[in-house]
């Protein structure tokens, strides 16, 4: 099941929290996040600028892969599945990305329950990531998916940053809390 938040929808940080927890009820470890860009390009670099975001606001004990510092792209993601698996074994993986859809559906913010494909909307073929994926539409698609990439608004890159982080913060927290009394 997917869902989808507006931008501008002051309920969105709430209801991304409410969507990655229904997602991952099962699971008892606390999530390693994977923000996945390039701070190369305004509109991909929805992830790295999350990931240092929530490098300031998150709860002890979760890892944060993918920072404006420290990127993780495309090219790497076929070295983070094994490398997420021996390093965080049975902790659930949200991983977080920039993506194209219809001009309708920029400034949404989507979870997905399966995961994600990095790198799609460029036609790249690469491995699904993480249980749980938050994508931030940030351009529409196009055959020209790098120079829209380039032209998108770092206000809306920012803001939805902002809002996945204060999401994924709070989550943290709250499985911090549940971890702790366990």
């Amino acid at each position: 099941m997917d869902y989808s938040f507006n931008v501008f929808n002051k309920m969105a940080p709430s209801g991304i929290v409410i969507a990655i927890d229904h997602v991952l009820k099962q699971k008892q470890k606390p999530p390693v996040i994977l923000c996945i860009g390039s701070d190369l390009a305004i509109g991909d670099s929805l992830g790295p600028i999350c990931g240092t975001m929530l490098c300031e606001k998150k709860a002890p004990g979760v890892f944060v892969y993918g920072t404006l510092k420290r990127t993780i792209t495309a090219k790497e993601v076929k070295y983070i599945n094994a490398f997420l698996q021996e390093t965080h074994p049975q902790s659930p993986v949200i991983a977080v990305d920039a993506a194209v859809g219809d001009a309708g559906d920029i400034g949404l913010i989507k979870i997905t329950s399966n995961g994600l494909k990095p790198g799609a909307g460029a036609n790249k073929k690469l491995a699904r990531v993480g249980d749980v994926g938050i994508l931030g539409i940030v351009a529409e698609k196009s055959v020209f998916n790098y120079s829209l990439l380039n032209l998108t608004r770092l206000n809306l890159v920012y803001k939805m940053a902002d809002i996945i982080s204060d999401a994924l913060a709070s989550y943290t927290a709250k499985a911090a809390e549940t971890q702790l009394a366990v």
